[in-house]
């Protein structure tokens, strides 16, 4: 285990799939992203928890912080989906937003990527299975997020407008045409129906995909600005400066990555939500 320059330097690029941590006796199904997973709720409970102990009419510190998230999230959400969805799906949507949020910002953390073990070189120190890895940099992780709300989506759905409901409005022909623009209509609607079956079908890999390439693709541009004093082959007192200062703007441009990978992940759900349970009589 190593948090030095050396070692920060010579983290290794992140890989497609999250390496497991067999090596401090856990087995291989623990990888580095489940554990980094594990830690994020731990964290974002523990704030919960910490910020509603003691609730006061006139909220401060942490309560006021948390309160103001949570006030902030409920009044994006309802404008979405409705009054009606909001006290349902509130509790999932929120969580998705300020999981992943957590997860992207903790990977900008120093010592993730670059506390682990690996091999000491000639350069220095170079880490080949870091033990933190941001855990939406994991398919395995955004896929099983994905997974999840399509499950709860398709019960929300199916408990609001019921299976025939479902299917009515995905196959039904629309706008009360007769006749033969009846029939016309019915089988355009029935095309039109199967495509959205397909759509429906490709949304948790859309979902799953754009958070993971976002996440991963940002992790491989901070590793390969930190270490492009070498890849110029500069000295070594240049290389630690250039690993300082060359990153700094991406830093501040994955902050802002993170929140709205976050926003899109949450707002998306929200979306599919409300087209597949608004009813044709609200306003």
């Amino acid at each position: 285990m190593l948090f030095s320059m050396s070692g920060f330097l010579l983290a290794s690029e992140l890989s497609l799939t999250a390496p497991s941590l067999d090596k401090v006796g856990f087995g291989s199904w623990l990888t580095n992203s489940v554990f980094v997973a594990v830690l994020m709720v731990i964290i974002v409970v523990a704030f919960a928890r910490s910020a509603t102990r003691h609730m006061a009419m006139v909220p401060m510190g942490s309560q006021n912080l948390f309160e103001a998230l949570v006030e902030q999230l409920y009044d994006l959400i309802e404008t979405i989906v409705g009054k009606r969805m909001t006290p349902r799906c509130f509790s999932l949507l929120a969580t998705i937003f300020i999981f992943i949020l957590a997860s992207n910002w903790f990977g900008l953390l120093p010592g993730v990527g670059t506390i682990g073990w690996g091999t000491e070189t000639s350069a220095g120190f170079h880490v080949e299975t870091p033990l933190l890895r941001p855990c939406t940099a994991d398919v395995n992780m955004t896929l099983a997020m994905a997974l999840f709300f399509m499950v709860m989506w398709m019960f929300w759905t199916w408990q609001e407008v019921g299976l025939w409901g479902f299917l009515k409005h995905t196959f039904g022909p629309q706008g009360g045409a007769k006749g033969f623009a009846l029939v016309f209509m019915a089988v355009i609607f029935f095309l039109v129906g199967i495509i959205e079956m397909i759509s429906i079908s490709f949304r948790p890999v859309s979902l799953s995909l754009r958070l993971f390439g976002n996440t991963l693709a940002g992790e491989t541009l901070l590793d390969t600005m930190i270490g492009l004093g070498q890849l110029l082959h500069m000295p070594e007192w240049m290389s630690g400066i250039v690993a300082v200062t060359v990153p700094l703007p991406f830093y501040f441009f994955e902050l802002l990555v993170g929140l709205i990978q976050a926003s899109v992940f949450m707002l998306l759900c929200a979306a599919y939500l409300r087209l597949s349970t608004s009813h044709g009589d609200e306003e």
